[in-house]
């Protein structure tokens, strides 16, 4: 059941199949008209149909969020179908190499995707709110945002820039109204690779209940967060299931 629609619109920069996807369902499901991007735009289609299909609000387009020009074009999109009042930047751009195989262009092209570009969106989004003097913006970090690890060089650092953008965004912002939060996913999404990975790595066979976490439960979270009252908003929470060493 979809609530009734809403006069404003969310942007998702980066909605892949699990964890982006889910959070323009619960969005568009919340009544919000929800304007999705990633590189693969032909992937949306089924996404789209599945929203549209249960009464909601969903628009699919191919997005490079590494270039400006595109970052600018998708959110001003977005915010002629409806006011922008959210905007997610969900990129990832995990990748595992030993420091001496993390060529030039592995570590550039994962700053771009997991840093550059969610500069690029933060202050295109921070654009069209301001005038308004309203809206969120939310970023997807890790637990590469919060420590390095062997063979991470490139995304760790990446993540760690990001964190330092929403940071001070959200110092400059949050004055003027607009809730920035960056959200640390400190886990495994539940998704088949994951599974497969673990099984390689650990030896499992199967898994305990609600021990990887499930896209739809962190989509829920961005919804709370959304909703908090601006005199009490939070900029950072992490998440992991209760099996999770930290």
């Amino acid at each position: 059941m979809t609530d009734a629609p809403r006069n404003a619109s969310v942007a998702v920069i980066g909605a892949g199949d699990f964890i982006g996807a889910a959070i323009a369902r619960r969005f568009a499901a919340g009544g919000y008209a929800v304007h999705a991007g990633r590189r693969q735009g032909e992937k949306l289609a089924p996404l789209v149909a599945e929203i549209e299909a249960a009464g909601g609000r969903c628009s699919g387009q191919q997005l490079d969020a590494r270039k400006e020009e595109e970052v600018a074009a998708f959110l001003a999109a977005a915010d002629r179908t409806a006011p922008l009042e959210l905007c997610v930047f969900n990129i990832g751009a995990n990748v595992s190499f030993p420091i001496l195989d993390t060529t030039e262009r592995v570590f550039r092209k994962v700053w771009e995707m997991a840093c550059y570009s969610g500069f690029l969106a933060g202050r295109e989004a921070a654009r069209l709110m301001l005038p308004r003097g309203r809206g969120a913006i939310f970023f997807t970090g890790a637990t590469a945002s919060l420590r390095g690890g062997a063979g991470f060089a490139a995304f760790a650092s990446a993540k760690f820039g990001l964190r330092a953008v929403a940071q001070s965004m959200a110092r400059e912002l949050g004055p003027k109204n607009i809730h920035v939060a960056h959200l640390v996913l400190d886990a495994g999404v539940d998704t088949a690779w994951v599974r497969e990975r673990r099984r390689e790595r650990l030896g499992k066979e199967s898994f305990e209940p609600d021990e990887l976490v499930n896209p739809s439960s962190i989509a829920e979270t961005y919804w709370q967060l959304h909703l908090q009252p601006r005199d009490a908003w939070t900029h950072e929470l992490d998440l992991r299931p209760f099996g999770e060493t930290w």
